[in-house]
């Protein structure tokens, strides 16, 4: 597996993930000269190459003069992610382009989210370009990869978490009891939350909209939910 790009190789320094080796663009200066640094520390054998053979290696070309060669991504069990009584889980229904999983995941892990769930069939996997768009963030946060997400959700709520849908037509998030654990499913860059996922769910929570478009981005939406989720605990959290 290869990760490229300077944030995503620097997280991927951070954790004990095998990498056989790092490609750093000859000349290698700023950031680039701290990947090499902490690549030495942690006895990662580091290659330089002219900047025209990382163009041939790299994911999409976007290597920012690094490339690192790693192991295949581990997914996480489902099973294994949260547990604790302010857990957070997001659940992606059918969300296929690279981009929008990668903002995913860096938007779960920035909040402090436990784990993301993703389908295996009808949904993104965790390959080169999502690492990179995560900006390592993927290095961090579990990915759970599982048969069925309305299985998922069941399995969740046996658990004790209140499952919503991030769906338009459904209750204000502002305002919403967003205690315990919470998982949020959010859907596709087309579809959104299917109807039998919805139907699924604990409740439907909506982001108001005031302008013309109907709807935003996955990534957004995720945003703007799971940090009202961490407002809502903080405000709990100061009594």
């Amino acid at each position: 597996m290869l990760v490229a790009g300077r944030n995503a190789v620097l997280e991927l320094l951070k954790t004990e993930k095998t990498i056989e080796k790092i490609v750093l663009e000859q000349g290698a200066q700023g950031t680039l000269g701290k990947i090499f640094a902490e690549a030495r520390r942690k006895n990662v054998r580091v290659q330089f190459a002219p900047r025209s053979l990382l163009d041939k290696i790299s994911p999409e070309g976007h290597h920012q003069g690094v490339v690192a060669y790693t192991t295949e991504f581990v997914y996480a069990d489902l099973f294994a992610l949260g547990g604790g009584e302010e857990s957070l889980i997001v659940l992606c229904d059918g969300i296929e382009d690279v981009h929008n999983l990668g903002s995913v995941l860096r938007v779960a892990e920035c909040a402090g989210a436990d784990g993301v769930v993703i389908p295996k069939a009808k949904g993104a996997s965790v390959t080169d370009a999502v690492v990179r768009i995560s900006a390592g963030a993927a290095e961090h946060i579990p990915v759970a990869k599982v048969p069925s997400i309305n299985a998922a959700i069941d399995s969740l709520k046996e658990r004790g978490y209140w499952v919503y849908a991030l769906e338009t037509g459904g209750e204000c998030i502002y305002g919403s009891k967003l205690s315990g654990k919470i998982a949020l499913v959010v859907g596709g860059e087309d579809s959104g939350v299917h109807r039998l996922t919805r139907e699924k769910c604990d409740g439907v929570l909506s982001i108001p909209l005031f302008g013309k478009v109907n709807s935003l981005n996955a990534s957004v939406a995720l945003g703007i939910a799971v940090y009202e989720v961490v407002r809502a605990r903080l405000e709990t959290a100061k009594g």
